[in-house]
């Protein structure tokens, strides 16, 4: 996973920020594993846990922190059914009252729930304990929430998702081809109607591709083939023809076979599929896998 994230982000220069890695020996918990990313770090420091997708607004999470004299911050979400998620009660004024983790439906007081983005004093963390791992949701916030330190809760808003399935990644990437989460991606290959096209893409003569779409870069569809709506192809990917991709989102160098039909499912990278083959709702193809020609899955 490291690696992975090394080789797709490096040093940061490419984004316009500088990176540094921090790698944890043993897993740590969700408190360790923050001490032992900022231990050089000073001042405030902003979390966000990798399985969620938003557009919140962090700079105005952060003066809401500052004007507050916030010991910690968290941003907090409305969710329909709180069940499955950290359930924050607030008192009035926006401080933390309590938490509940995956309530019962019985305990559910209010929809806001942890939403994974946190402001925290650097020197709070001292007091996570070192050599054990250690959670933020159960052992280091309820603490604060003890010695009655300024602790608040920030509602806002905004597109938030918790990608943690594979159901919920494949709906994230679908919101985002449908604009439905604010972001500053580059319209560069834009060629209008929401369809994406990278450098470098070829799509031979007969080829169709339907809004809302995204075309990586290197990428070749031949004649006949359909892609889209609602579909994404990482860079290097090949569809043969007559094949159709629709509802589908590939991962980078997957090669669909000449009239193979994937539909609503995801593919990983590297993953081959079969002339003729189909991969229909609900599928995940998992990275290098070989589906054969004619094929069915489910």
């Amino acid at each position: 996973m490291v690696d992975g994230v090394r080789a797709t982000m490096g040093d940061g220069t490419a984004w316009g920020v500088r990176l540094s890695y921090a790698v944890e020996e043993e897993p740590l918990g969700t408190a360790g594993g923050v001490r032992n990313a900022v231990e050089g770090a000073d001042g405030r420091v902003l979390v966000l846990n990798g399985d969620i997708l938003t557009d919140a607004d962090l700079g105005a999470m952060l003066a809401f922190h500052e004007a507050r004299g916030s010991a910690a911050t968290l941003y907090l979400t409305r969710v329909p059914d709180p069940t499955a998620f950290g359930l924050v009660e607030l008192a009035e004024g926006g401080q933390v009252r309590r938490f509940i983790e995956k309530p019962d439906p019985s305990q559910v007081t209010t929809d806001t729930v942890n939403a994974g983005i946190y402001v925290i004093d650097k020197r709070l963390l001292v007091r996570v304990p070192r050599g054990r791992a250690v959670s933020i949701e159960r052992e280091f916030f309820p603490g604060l929430l003890e010695d009655r330190l300024p602790f608040f809760g920030w509602v806002a808003e905004h597109y938030w998702l918790d990608i943690g399935s594979p159901a919920k990644y494949r709906q994230g990437a679908l919101d985002l081809l449908a604009g439905r989460v604010a972001t500053p991606l580059s319209p560069a290959g834009a060629q209008g109607g929401g369809r994406f096209v990278g450098p470098g893409a070829v799509l031979e003569p007969g080829a169709l591709v339907t809004s809302p779409a995204v075309i990586g870069a290197g990428c070749r569809v031949a004649a006949g083939a359909t892609v889209g709506p609602s579909a994404v192809l990482g860079a290097g990917c090949v569809v043969g023809g007559d094949a159709t991709v629709a509802g589908a989102i590939l991962w980078e160098r997957v090669e669909v076979g000449a009239g193979a039909e994937l539909r609503d499912c995801i593919v990983g990278a590297g993953a081959r599929v079969g002339a003729g083959a189909r991969v229909g709702p609900g599928s995940v193809v998992e990275p290098g896998a070989v589906i054969p020609a004619e094929a069915r899955l489910p």
